[in-house]
């Protein structure tokens, strides 16, 4: 197996990379994707000198490179076949075969707690047998661990097929979040004309692209601040458009809301203290909110945000009440707003005993 190499950069890491019989995942050949990486985590390709040698047979976690690349002389790193996977030079390890005893797993270096992607878990060192195999992991591991729980346990099947097919034919993450964008404006002016059935079944397309743009970012290693600005920005701003839509809407079909402003009210109120809520936290206990204790993980399933609105809205439409669903949903909005002020309180009273760490990193 020969050493691949492209131009050496002074102060960077240094990585000899290993051609080996590696599989093509979300059709991008293994040593594309592994030099899209590097290039990403400001480490560079080369023949010679190197500090690192990897090879592109295996599917690696950011956590794991970097840890690896900060690791001491000679640290050892073995896949999920026990082979050597990478190491740190110098040292007498070759790759692909079997791993002495002392070296280590991903886990082990870098730690099981995804910061970044708020979950605990082994850190990725595998060398697939088949592409659905490295798919599955790839995408698995691009996945929040802390999110609504629509997010979390209705889209990742059906969005890992519309993952992959997008991948296949080279559409980008910004062209999903444009169509997702579109579907925004569907939203509300379905809503806005009292067509509620349509309407939620386009929020609901829109809220399953939201998701599909995110993990093909990742797993195609596609991602640009353009597109992390835009996809947020569409977030943060569509959702309060939708509910006042949804009121106008009640009134187009004969069911205004006698209180239409007060429950509009609440919800815009309670969406943006709630957002603040959050950023507080973070400001002055240094984590999110939702990762501090395993009750916020759990409550940030259900708190007032888009998709949990949405089924309580979509179940209110079943019943033929879609105005009272706008109700349910300030109601709602407020006990969230109202749980989160004393989450903080007490989140005060715990950071007088010491710093606040999530019970994800315990």
């Amino acid at each position: 197996m020969e050493p691949k190499s492209t131009v050496e950069s002074c102060g960077a890491t240094r990585v000899q990379v290993v051609a080996g019989a590696g599989i093509a995942a979300f059709s991008l050949a293994p040593g594309e994707r592994l030099s899209r990486q590097l290039g990403r985590l400001g480490m560079v390709e080369t023949a010679q000198d190197a500090d690192l040698i990897l090879t592109d047979a295996c599917l690696y976690g950011n956590s794991v490179l970097t840890a690896l690349a900060e690791a001491r002389s000679g640290t050892v790193l073995m896949d999920n076949h026990r082979l050597v996977a990478g190491v740190k030079l110098p040292s007498d390890a070759r790759i692909g075969e079997p791993a002495p005893a002392s070296a280590m797993t991903g886990a082990t270096l870098a730690g099981r707690y995804d910061k970044k992607l708020r979950k605990r878990t082994d850190p990725m060192v595998m060398r697939p047998a088949y592409a659905a195999e490295g798919e599955q992991a790839l995408f698995d591991a691009s996945y929040k661990g802390v999110t609504d729980f629509v997010t979390k346990h209705v889209w990742p099947a059906p969005a890992l097929v519309v993952t992959r097919w997008c991948a296949a034919r080279g559409i980008t993450p910004n062209q999903v979040t444009w169509a997702s964008f579109i579907l925004v404006l569907v939203t509300f002016w379905l809503f806005w004309i009292g067509a509620f059935g349509p309407g939620l079944v386009a929020a609901y397309a829109m809220t399953f692209l939201d998701t599909v743009d995110g993990k093909l970012a990742r797993v195609t290693l596609t991602s640009s601040k353009f597109g992390d600005w835009l996809d947020h920005g569409i977030d943060l701003i569509h959702p309060p458009f939708w509910w006042w839509a949804w009121v106008v809407g009640c009134a187009a079909v004969g069911m205004p809301l006698a209180d239409g402003g007060l429950a509009l009210g609440a919800i815009l109120a309670g969406y943006i203290l709630q957002r603040a809520e959050e950023g507080l936290f973070i400001a002055r206990f240094g984590i999110e909110m939702h990762i501090w204790r395993p009750f916020d993980s759990f409550f940030r399933k259900i708190t007032a945000r888009r998709n949990p609105n949405m089924v309580i809205l979509t179940l209110a439409t079943l019943a033929g009440a879609p105005r009272e669903g706008l109700i349910a949903v300030a109601i709602w909005t407020v006990i969230c707003l109202v749980v989160h002020l004393v989450r903080i309180g007490q989140a005060f009273g715990a950071a007088r005993r010491g710093p606040l760490t999530s019970w994800l990193a315990e």
